[in-house]
């Protein structure tokens, strides 16, 4: 697939403008590394095996459920889970942009949206090797650093506290980017941390967030399914002591779903959990990066008395699927992280995507760049103190960047779509506050204010 003009043009003017402002390195810091840290975001991939081209569009794929798929073509429809046409066409752009990255990170979530009864844990399995080896085959020489996902196992949701048909497999797909230590936490709880080995001192931490997952009945009235928060906060004061930088990855994020009311994305118990120790380590952990919500948004974490102190990030979903109750989805995205190699500040993202409908209309895939968010939303870099004050921006009345934030937010799917007063309470307040003290005074605040 050829590299579209447009992308690689934007590419090249911007990595040509060394001025826009790579921090000076910290004292003591070395800067034989280059100016440029790089690395790609996928999650949710969501394979549907079954899908095909029929003139009964009721089945197209099983992921409709029995519903009429819209207007399927060769890269997939909104009412159906990612065709292989899809995903390897998102893999194929990666590959043929030649970036120089560090790693990969791959946030969870290979199987479809189908009932229980369609699927088996050997199904799962599969799926998820399929993924792999589609992974492995492409970039043989790329570090990757996956997380599970809720759909990573059968009965979906129902992720246990202790090792599994599943939590092995995995770990041995995955052996050829994991160390042995790393490897012995995944197969017994589906977690781990690792040293990336061309970044001395950063470690990722990947995290099993779906033990927190509302859903998951294994984990009920457990305070630490299978001991996750004692190991993450030895694993980030080992961290601390050693001058390391940690990038948290996991598939389902903390804080608030955005398009609703009072919504934690897991157990609010399990969240204010993390977000006690988030702030604890929060000097330590230099990025936290999520999937889940099939939804492009940022969120902010501030201490008790206001101050930002980490940004997070939650990325798109390859899949476009939609329920037929729904009225928006999202393009597929994946996206570009860039970082300082000296101290892993988080610099910039360049959000790339795919025009579904007409991609199915030209029979090629022609994946673009959406956006680069410092220059969409002129601002530094994407340190907390960048963030917050975006988010600030965001909360001015008619604020045509958050109009912005918004037609992003479903990648670029529908752009006359509106976020009227009561969705923009909602959107904020995710976006600032995390813990439930904070986001409850927020939406208060709101309904003050506008009268709502």
């Amino acid at each position: 697939m050829a590299l579209p003009d447009a992308l690689f043009c934007l590419l090249a003017i911007w990595h040509c403008q060394p001025c826009l402002g790579l921090p000076l390195a910290p004292a003591g810091c070395q800067r034989s590394a280059p100016a440029l840290g790089q690395f790609w975001h996928v999650t949710d991939l969501h394979l549907d095996p079954t899908y095909h081209i029929t003139d009964d569009h009721t089945k197209v794929c099983a992921s409709s459920k029995g519903a009429n798929a819209s207007n399927p073509g060769i890269f997939g429809d909104v009412l159906c889970d990612s065709p292989y046409h899809l995903i390897l066409s998102a893999f194929d752009f990666i590959k043929n942009l030649k970036q120089e990255v560090s790693f990969m990170i791959w946030t969870g979530d290979s199987p479809p949206h189908v009932p229980v009864h369609e699927l088996s844990t050997d199904r799962v399995i599969n799926v998820i090797a399929n993924m792999t080896t589609t992974i492995q085959s492409l970039f043989p020489n790329l570090l990757v650093f996956p997380a599970l996902g809720n759909h990573d196992y059968w009965p979906q949701d129902q992720l246990p506290t202790f090792t599994s048909e599943v939590y092995s497999a995995v770990a041995n797909l995955w052996k050829p980017w994991l160390d042995e230590e790393a490897i012995y936490t995944l197969r017994k709880g589906g977690f781990y941390s690792q040293k990336v080995s061309t970044n001395s001192n950063l470690r990722i931490i990947s995290l099993n967030t779906n033990l927190y997952y509302g859903p998951d009945v294994v984990t009920l009235n457990k305070t630490d399914p299978a001991n996750q928060f004692e190991w993450l906060e030895n694993t980030l004061n080992i961290s601390q002591q050693n001058k390391e930088k940690v990038y948290i990855i996991a598939h389902i994020p903390v804080g608030y779903l955005p398009y609703s009311m009072s919504t934690t994305a897991m157990r609010e118990y399990y969240n204010e959990k993390l977000i006690d120790i988030f702030r604890k380590y929060s000097s330590v952990i230099a990025g936290q990066f999520y999937g889940h919500t099939h939804r492009d948004s940022i969120m902010i974490l501030s201490d008790k008395e206001g101050n930002p102190i980490n940004s997070l990030f939650v990325a798109p979903a390859v899949t476009p699927v939609k329920s037929v109750l729904q009225k928006q989805t999202n393009n597929p995205g994946i996206r570009l992280f860039q970082y300082d190699p000296c101290d892993y500040k988080l610099l910039d993202m360049l959000q790339c995507y795919l025009n579904l409908t007409d991609a199915n209309l030209k029979g090629v895939a022609n994946w673009k760049l959406e956006y680069i968010l410092t220059q969409t939303y002129d601002i530094e870099d994407l340190q907390p103190k960048s963030l917050h004050g975006l988010a600030k921006q965001f909360a001015t009345p008619d604020s045509k960047k958050f109009i912005k934030y918004y037609n992003h937010f479903f990648v670029s799917y529908d752009n006359s779509v509106i976020c009227n007063a009561k969705c923009k309470v909602f959107q904020i307040c995710a976006i600032m506050n995390l813990d439930h003290n904070s986001y409850v005074d927020c939406i208060k605040q709101y309904y003050i204010r506008h009268n709502l």
